[in-house]
């Protein structure tokens, strides 16, 4: 784990510096439809840094009107050293970022990158293919893309070689198997009210330390994550902001953020043929075993419904929820995709808020309280999603008459989702929600099964069987599926540092020693 043990000062709270963010993190720029996502190769330094100087990175400002196209700019760990930035500058940065995602088989088994996932099997950014140096991020208006694409790549052509084009999709607010997507986002307390220190929470709340996605701001621990502090009087060190701990040093983190890419094939015409399948073609019930695998219905609404306990302050009432009122999983079970990706729990289990309550559940003496504090506590694990769907939408019509576009190999990369998540911690958010969560078999007390969607259907290290999905029932036995494929495919992915725009300039200027 990468996190600072200096804390902050209370009081010395200063305003987040949105001019100095890339657009990408606070807006996401859903209005901005059409996207695509270019993977780059560093060819020529010196013109490479000539290019990104002058880059029109668009910030987190707020704009009037709204802008009609925006580019973003992240690096890898070997993109930084194609640009000839020092190494112990780069070992600034987080472990994880500078080894890389699919850079060794003891990272692939914990992230659950097994079997077809591999990164042996990627088509990009694995071990046995090229990692990207650069991503070129870049959003518009409907009927925009094409020549804002064309302009961005004839600019930078001299210093940097197309390596890969990630396309996107406007599928309406669906994700690829029909569900619709991007409801549950953590809300950062860009104001910066929220006091931050390391101290117990008691209920669960979307608010969000910005330390928790912005590096240079405290977290939830009223820690400042690490990342590379440069002293004063080195190269360049005055275009950086300065640390907001260590005012007599150069933050170049400071408004950037980590951003993991992966590239997810869904292979819709099996989910839907294998659940028409289990329900022996019983529609209503094929779209029930459906809905309960994700834990909300097709058109988002949760499963917990009126059981589910309300956030305080949050009306929305597909976001504002909890399941303390489902601790068993009999509306929504346990292993549902929503649970496992945010569990809306707390620092301790649901309990009175006295003293000596508390203290009766943080020991363990609390039997019904013991029974559901199987899960880390939610607000340290943390994402915010940025990806957008990739390929042509197929309906469940289509995937169920066998009438879908091929998914053969000769078919290209298919439909799925261009995962995009930014986190100021990649070991203690995306690695920990990807690899104990979404891959981990005994997630909230179950044995025998991953993520119904994304798990790899693997055995596990002790050889039991990973391919179930089970559905507690009130009065008896839980319902179990068995014999599940794999729904999704990782094509590829790698880790990349999203810099804030001051780092931006200061890494276009930095020269070899």
């Amino acid at each position: 784990m990468s996190t600072s043990t200096s804390t902050s000062t209370p009081g010395a709270a200063s305003a987040v510096e949105f001019e100095d963010i890339q657009g990408l993190v606070r807006f996401g720029y859903g209005a901005l439809t059409e996207a695509s996502f270019l993977l780059l190769r560093i060819r020529d330094a010196d013109a490479a840094r000539a290019w990104l100087a002058n880059a029109p990175v668009a910030s987190a400002m707020l704009r009037q009107p709204p802008p009609r196209t925006a580019l973003q700019i992240a690096f890898t760990s070997d993109g930084l050293r194609a640009l000839h930035i020092p190494e112990p500058i780069i070992e600034g940065f987080s472990p994880e970022f500078f080894i890389g995602m699919g850079s060794d088989a003891s990272r692939s088994r914990r992230l659950g990158d097994l079997g077809a996932n591999a990164p042996s099997a990627w088509r990009w950014g694995g071990q046995a293919a090229e990692v990207p140096h650069v991503m070129l991020m870049l959003y518009a208006l409907p009927g925009g893309l094409e020549s804002w694409q064309q302009a961005i790549l004839a600019q930078c052509e001299e210093g940097f070689t197309l390596m890969r084009c990630l396309p996107t999709s406007d599928m309406k607010d669906r994700e690829p198997f029909g569900f619709r997507d991007g409801i549950s986002q953590p809300a950062p307390d860009w104001k910066r009210e929220r006091p931050v220190r390391d101290k117990e929470r008691l209920d669960y709340g979307n608010l969000s330390c910005v330390g928790e996605f912005v590096l240079g701001y405290p977290n939830e621990y009223g820690a400042y994550t690490d990342r590379p502090l440069l002293p004063a009087g080195s190269d360049h060190a005055e275009m950086l902001p300065h640390a907001e701990e260590q005012p007599d040093m150069h933050d170049l983190g400071r408004n950037g953020s980590y951003l993991v890419l992966r590239q997810l094939r869904q292979h819709v015409g099996e989910f839907w043929r294998c659940l028409d399948e289990q329900a022996g073609g019983d529609a209503a019930l094929r779209r029930r075993l459906a809905e309960s695998m994700v834990g909300r219905t097709l058109d988002g609404d949760p499963l917990v419904g009126r059981t589910g306990e309300r956030i305080a302050g949050e009306d929305d009432p597909h976001n504002g929820f909890t399941f303390r009122g489902d601790p068993d999983g009999l509306r929504c079970p346990l292993g549902a995709h929503i649970r496992r990706s945010n569990p809306r729990n707390a620092d301790l289990p649901p309990g009175g808020t006295g003293l000596l309550s508390r203290l009766v559940r943080t020991l363990g003496f609390d039997a019904v309280a013991l029974a559901e504090d199987h899960i880390a506590s939610t607000r340290f694990h943390r994402l915010l999603r940025r990806g957008r769907e990739y390929g042509p939408a197929i309906s469940m019509q289509q995937a169920l008459a066998g009438t879908a576009p091929a998914e053969g190999e000769g078919a290209g990369e298919g439909t799925g989702l261009q995962f995009i998540c930014l986190n100021a911690n990649i070991a203690r958010q995306f690695e920990f929600v990807q690899g104990a969560w979404i891959a981990g078999t005994r997630f909230d007390r179950l044995s025998g099964e991953s993520d119904p969607l994304l798990g790899t259907r693997q055995p596990g290290a002790d050889g039991v069987p990973t391919d179930g999905f089970s559905m507690p029932q009130a009065g008896g036995a839980a319902r179990r599926l068995t014999g599940l494929p794999p729904f999704v495919t990782v094509l590829g992915g790698a880790y990349f540092f999203l810099p804030g725009l001051r780092a931006l300039r200061f890494l276009s200027k930095v020269q070899p020693s």
